[in-house]
Order: structure tokens, then sequence, then C-alpha cells
């Protein structure tokens, strides 16, 4: 089982997001997605976070953008950072993937393109009614479906799971409960740990 803990306010979890799924195809492996907050994680446990926005290092900045392209390039995705809403609130679009449950990755993914390609705040309702439409989601329902108080406490639970098993940001992504990677660039660790599985299970 892989275990792919995930906020789609974070453009290196669209690029994850993406990987993951051929990679666990290939291997035959199913994957638990596992929808989280990760404001409430930077606020929690990694406030670096918001210290590295308020005072960038221009540098590192530019070559992050340029990593980010790289990356998109590789991966065959069209990703650019936002100019308008950035950071965004996240909060309604997972509650969303929280409440779809087994359906959530064609909405996940909508949200993800929304965001990350055509720079939609993915925080208002109009935009979230778009994106059910797209994916032939009932909006009405979904809506009605975030405002549970189990699908939020779900949404919080899972937030602080991560952080108790190691976790620190998104995309954390955990093979056979305790094996951890973060971010995108370890897809070739991710498909390493999956070969030796396979070979010792031969």
């Amino acid at each position: 089982m892989i275990e792919f803990f995930f906020d789609c306010s974070s453009p290196w979890t669209y690029l994850a997001f993406y990987n993951i799924q051929p990679l666990a195809k290939e291997f035959g492996e199913e994957i638990s997605w596992r929808p989280i907050l990760v404001g409430g994680i930077f606020n929690t446990i990694n406030p670096s976070v918001y210290a590295q926005r308020e005072t960038p290092v221009p540098l590192k900045q530019r070559y992050m953008l340029k990593d980010l392209n790289d990356w998109a390039r590789s991966s065959g995705l069209a990703i650019k950072m936002p100019p308008t809403v950035f950071p965004v609130n996240s909060v309604k679009a997972m509650r969303g993937c929280i409440f779809l449950g087994k359906e959530m990755v064609p909405f996940a993914r909508a949200v993800f393109e929304t965001y990350w390609g055509e720079d939609k705040d993915i925080s208002k309702d109009d935009v979230l009614s778009g994106i059910c439409k797209k994916v032939g989601v009932d909006a009405e329902r979904l809506f009605a479906g975030i405002g549970q108080p189990a699908i939020k406490d779900q949404l919080k639970a899972n937030t602080d799971e991560v952080m108790a098993r190691g976790g620190f940001g998104s995309p954390t992504i955990f093979i056979d409960r305790t094996d951890m990677y973060f971010g995108n660039d370890r897809m070739p660790l991710i498909r390493e740990a999956l070969l030796r599985r396979k070979a010792s299970a031969a």
C-alpha cells in the first residue's frame, strides 16, 4: 500500500500526484489518498515556511521556479505560479476530497489543474462549482457534505496523523506504513523501494 498525504495548494504535490499514479500501476500497488491541510502543518511544526516566504532569497527563489518548470516539463504538465492568489486557502477543496472518498481523484486532479494551470482561486464557491461540473459531481451535494462535522474532523485527523508519523509538508508518501518519502523528486527512491520489496517477495 502506498499512502499519499496531500494538499492541492502545493505545485510539487501536483507533480507527485501525477507521477505516483503510473508508478503505482506499474507495481500493482493501491494508493490510499489522504487529504490534509498543509497550512495546519506549517502552523504547528514547520513555521519556517512562512519565514522563507516573508524574506525570500532571490537567487534561491529564481532557481526554485526553474526547478519547478523543469520538473513540470519532465512530467508533461503545465504549471505556473499563480500571480493573483498565492498561497491559497484550500480547506474547502480538501474537505471535498474527503467527502468524495474513492471518487476524489478526478476532483483533486481538476482542482490542481484549475489552480496551477488556470490561476483560479479554489477557495471560491463558484470556482469549486465549476470544478464539480467539469468532473460530474453534484456541487450542491458537495457543499452540503463539506460542512459536515465528520468531514472536517477527518481532514484534521489526517493532518494530525501525518505529523505524528514524521511528516512536515505535502506531499508526504509512505510505503508499508513506516517508509516515508517527501516531495515529488523522491519518485526514483520510491521506485527503488518498490523494486526491493518486489525482489524480496520473489
